[in-house]
């Protein structure tokens, strides 16, 4: 029996909004399964609505893009694109939380939102993409598997869930074409 993948969908800041909740559990999920997002544990559900809250004021703002896949237990996954502001990076953007829930992994899921990202860049215009991710975590692997190009690590990067400090390993990828030929 073949599983079959939920499609990502964008959300506007109203919607956005609206599903706070639902995405700050996705959220607490992905740190308390100890991915590297940004938090420490134990994230506080509250917090993660908040934070939430404000992706949906960027999204509003023209900044950032999100999209979510949902499965029968609500938001299974996200990703976003944070989008430049400056005249001269108006070809790129920035990968940002990819999260997938636990439930959910293993079934291609992060594959697809990532995929969903780069067609968006690419449709958009832009032709570089650039993402950071804790060295040697599974997300790494994703990256790699799907074409991205590693560009270096930095060391003690930024805090696991857990406190320690990390490395985080720097990656890009071309989409599109590029309009100047570079």
């Amino acid at each position: 029996m073949t599983v079959r993948l939920p499609a990502p969908e964008p959300l506007d800041a109203a919607r956005l909004d609206d599903m706070a909740g639902e995405l700050a559990a996705l959220l607490v999920d992905t740190v308390d399964g100890g991915a590297s997002v940004g938090f420490l544990a134990p994230l506080e559900p509250a917090e993660a609505v908040l934070w939430w809250r404000e992706r949906a004021r960027a999204v509003a703002a023209g900044r950032l893009t999100v999209w979510v896949a949902y499965d029968a237990g609500g938001p299974a996954g996200t990703v976003s694109l944070a989008l430049p502001d400056k005249p001269n990076s108006r070809h790129r953007a920035e990968v940002v939380k990819l999260m997938v829930h636990r439930r959910a992994r293993g079934r291609g899921l992060g594959r697809a939102l990532l995929a969903t990202a780069e067609a968006a860049a690419a449709a958009a215009g832009i032709t570089l993409l650039h993402l950071d991710t804790e060295t040697d975590s599974p997300a790494e692997a994703l990256y790699r598997s799907a074409g991205w190009t590693r560009a270096g690590m930095i060391p003690d990067y930024a805090a696991s869930p857990d406190g320690v400090l990390r490395p985080t390993t720097l990656y890009y990828k071309h989409v599109g074409t590029a309009a100047g030929g570079g």
